[in-house]
């Protein structure tokens, strides 16, 4: 499913279920802290502070595993840190084998190292176990300036993989609009935010 018939179609369906409510309601009341210029909400599934209910990550995976086609996918990509309790949670309801983009190298062979820029942070995330042909879907928690989603989906391309699937939970800003701007991936997300000072609006 691609980003438009998502936009048009399932998100607008979603909004009337009471999960999407559950997650809709719990961003809103997220608390919000400035790291330097960058505001920085503090929310149990991008954070894991304060605690994370079953409510809540059930919400998530539940929203996301009903709109995904899983026998178009092979193996499932969560990215470190926040994007592994989704992925978790979506491994063992589809039965997909899981894999995490991790932050620390461990020099297997075919490991690909991908640089990653987010509002905040420079640094590294390493994939193995992502082979020519495999259909991946990829779930984070957040996309803010596109920094890290961008060069994992080209990392991804390289090896010769194919994108199969791509979920976030909270589109932040402008950053989903960059990763579309470079290439034709589904790319799909829950709940659209942006920031208003230390204030998370909510966007349809």
């Amino acid at each position: 499913m691609g980003i438009n018939s998502f936009v048009s179609s399932s998100h607008h369906r979603l909004m009337d279920d009471a999960r999407f409510e559950i997650i809709r309601r719990s961003i809103v009341e997220a608390p919000v802290i400035m790291k330097g210029e960058y505001p920085y909400f503090i929310h149990p599934l991008s954070d894991g502070v304060p605690s994370q209910s079953a409510e809540l990550l059930g919400a998530a995976r539940d929203l996301i595993f009903e709109n995904v086609d899983w026998s178009n996918v092979d193996i499932i990509l969560g990215i470190e840190a926040m994007g592994i309790p989704l992925a978790a949670a979506l491994c063992l309801s589809s039965g997909k084998p899981l894999v995490v983009g991790r932050k620390r190298e461990y020099g297997l062979p075919g490991e690909t190292s991908i640089d990653q820029t987010t509002g905040y942070s420079k640094g590294a995330i390493y994939l193995n176990d992502i082979k020519e042909g495999d259909r991946v879907f990829v779930v984070d928690d957040v996309v803010s300036t596109g920094g890290t989603l961008l060069p994992i989906l080209q990392a991804i391309d390289r090896i010769g993989a194919i994108v199969a699937d791509c979920w976030i939970v909270f589109e932040k800003g402008a950053g989903m609009d960059f990763v579309r701007s470079h290439g034709d991936w589904p790319l799909n997300s829950l709940v659209r935010i942006k920031m208003d000072g230390d204030k998370v609006t909510l966007l349809k």
